[in-house]
């Protein structure tokens, strides 16, 4: 037992828990995808219909209605379905590459909404369950170790590439909204129904519709002093938040939203005023304003608007100012040279006129 442990010890050590994809990072989202799932799983619609509706069974008939997948689904039903002897139920390598096929080829907008349509009853999720005909492509007589599993799987390039690739989409990230890395679902996704019909195939562990809990198929049993890596290994995928949010949401047909870095906040609106001039380049928050701005300003403040003190506070004192000539529709921006109003012209006039009355 001590020298099988140490075996274990000299095959892992040396390799890493996580390694890197060898895939282009996935950076557009499921918008579209999310639309369709949004349609199909009842959203929006009457919410009774909705809550009869066995939206597995309707994903299926979608498939029905697309050739491809129509055909590439009928081939993998067929081939994983087909019993080769009392002993062995199925040519699961042949399984597996139907499989393969049918996820590779055939669009998301099919493919997902048969792995990770919504459901309200067990009908339903034992449906959900079976998509990838399980007893074949899934099941065996015992549960191997996980990290045997895993050991299993990186002697093969394809599923090596492919596991590491779903722990860089859905490892779970607690700096995140979604905790997915980046809040990109798809990339999670994707990555998860890229393992598929390979040794390390996912699927849900029961027919329970309220919990969602998928896993390969393997347990921890005989892990000796690598049992706390084995755990954190299916932990990976039995507990993990981005790839559960990432089902329920397409589920949902909801995406997330994701917060303005910055906040945004919206300035006191101004009177509207008709062929408004913009404010002038020239013209900044320190800018001095005349006495008709302030008293314009005032008339403001005693309708009961409240300023404040952004920018926009100026482009409206501006706008407020501007003059137009009386019995036309003619507008005088402020800095229109010669016509330009001046205040302190004004009241040296005034000043004047009151000079030459008390004389």
């Amino acid at each position: 037992m001590i020298l099988a442990n140490v075996f274990c010890l000299l095959f892992f050590l040396g390799e890493e828990f996580y390694e890197a994809s060898p895939y282009e990072p996935v950076t557009s989202r499921l918008s579209d995808i999310f639309r369709l799932a949004s349609i199909f799983s009842g959203t929006g619609a009457d919410p009774v219909a909705s809550a009869k509706s066995n939206h597995c069974l309707d994903a299926a008939k979608a498939c029905n209605l697309n050739d491809n997948c129509k055909k590439l689904r009928s081939s993998y039903i067929s081939i994983c379905n087909r019993e080769i002897s009392p002993a062995e139920r199925c040519n699961r390598r042949k399984c597996h590459k139907a499989l393969r096929q049918f996820f590779d080829r055939v669009p998301g907008e099919y493919t997902y909404r048969m792995l990770f349509c919504s459901c309200r009853d067990r009908a339903c999720a034992e449906r959900r369950r079976q998509t990838i005909l399980p007893s074949c492509s899934y099941e065996d007589k015992e549960k191997p170790n996980c990290l045997d599993l895993r050991g299993v799987c990186r002697t093969d390039h394809l599923c090596r590439s492919r596991l590491a690739d779903f722990h860089a989409n859905c490892r779970a990230s607690y700096q995140t909204l979604t905790s997915c890395p980046a809040d990109n679902y798809q990339a999670c996704l994707g990555s998860y129904a890229g393992m598929i019909g390979f040794d390390m195939t996912p699927n849900y562990v029961d027919s329970n519709p309220t919990g969602i809990v998928v896993s390969p198929w393997c347990s921890c049993r005989g892990s000796g002093n690598m049992e706390e890596e084995c755990e954190k290994f299916l932990r990976d995928f039995t507990e993990n938040p981005c790839l559960r949010n990432a089902i329920q949401a397409f589920g949902n047909g909801t995406d997330v939203n994701l917060s303005p870095k910055s906040p945004s906040f919206q300035a006191t609106q101004a009177p509207r005023v008709e062929k408004t001039p913009s404010l002038p380049d020239d013209l900044s928050d320190s800018t001095s304003l005349g006495t008709s701005v302030i008293t314009t300003c005032t008339s403001v403040q005693e309708q009961g608007l409240k300023p404040n003190n952004s920018k926009e506070l100026s482009m409206c004192f501006t706008e407020l100012t501007t003059n137009i000539i009386p019995g036309s529709n003619k507008v005088i921006k402020p800095n229109s040279g010669p016509r330009r109003a001046r205040p302190s012209a004004a009241l040296t006039a005034v000043s004047f006129l009151m000079l030459k009355l008390a004389l």
